[in-house]
């Protein structure tokens, strides 16, 4: 099984590993996308005032254009580490144990918008760059990634992908048809969606598959596991969406 997790707004600073090396991250066939967008990205952090109107940045923001003028310079640490926020901080990765974390690092993917999806315990800088961002000299996110991304998981066969990212990160990438998967909403018991328990919830469903390490090749099968720790997985409406009932 492979998850697939969205990125986060808001990242860890700082780090102690080497700087970035694109030929080491998961999905090694994004390679050549992945040096166009951070070509384009360093690019534009030479101009301030164009880093800010592109990024849509506030004056109290201009950390986030240094932080992209350093991507192939800057100190790394790994990307479940760096992003932060409500799923993350529900993930809470650095107090699982170490097996744990060797799961997540083979099993889960953080779809980055400058990286396309990498691996858990890759190793990433700082960056700031949101998903519907257009970048000067390049194509639209979408127009860019998607092709290449559903190919290169293509690549990959994952027997079953869990989808846990939010829809524009779908968008830049989608999961191909020729792979077995099921897209998840947070919703109420009477099937109301939500949006802050979303993605913390999300967060909690990706910490107990880390720490039960199932062996999930299907839907059956991830209900299976749901079920032995309370957690109600139900079918959607619409195929290929898996509704994950939590409480108000």
């Amino acid at each position: 099984m492979k998850i697939l997790l969205p990125p986060s707004e808001t990242k860890r600073p700082g780090g102690n590993g080497a700087p970035l090396d694109v030929s080491a991250l998961a999905l090694p066939g994004l390679h050549g996308e992945r040096h166009a967008v951070i070509d384009a990205l360093v690019d534009l952090a030479a101009d301030e005032a164009a880093a800010h109107k592109v990024l849509k940045l506030s004056p109290k923001q201009a950390g986030d254009v240094v932080h992209n003028r350093m991507l192939r310079s800057a100190a790394t640490m790994p990307a479940v580490d760096r992003y932060t926020g409500v799923l993350y901080d529900a993930l809470d990765a650095q107090t699982l144990s170490s097996a744990s974390r060797r799961w997540l690092g083979s099993h889960a993917w953080i779809h980055s918008a400058p990286l396309g999806p990498i691996g858990a315990l890759d190793l990433i800088p700082p960056y700031r760059l949101a998903a519907g961002t257009s970048l000067p000299g390049l194509s639209a996110l979408r127009r860019h990634w998607a092709e290449a991304t559903t190919e290169a998981i293509a690549g990959e066969d994952p027997a079953f992908v869990l989808d846990l990212r939010s829809e524009a990160y779908v968008a830049l990438g989608p999961v191909p048809a020729s792979v077995p998967s099921a897209y998840v909403r947070v919703v109420t018991e009477h099937g109301r969606a939500l949006n802050h328990f979303n993605k913390k919830s999300k967060g909690l469903l990706t910490r107990a598959l880390a720490e039960d390490r199932p062996r999930v090749r299907s839907v059956r099968t991830l209900r299976t596991w749901a079920e032995s720790r309370g957690i109600v997985l139900r079918d959607a409406p619409e195929p290929g969406i898996l509704e994950f009932v939590v409480a108000e």
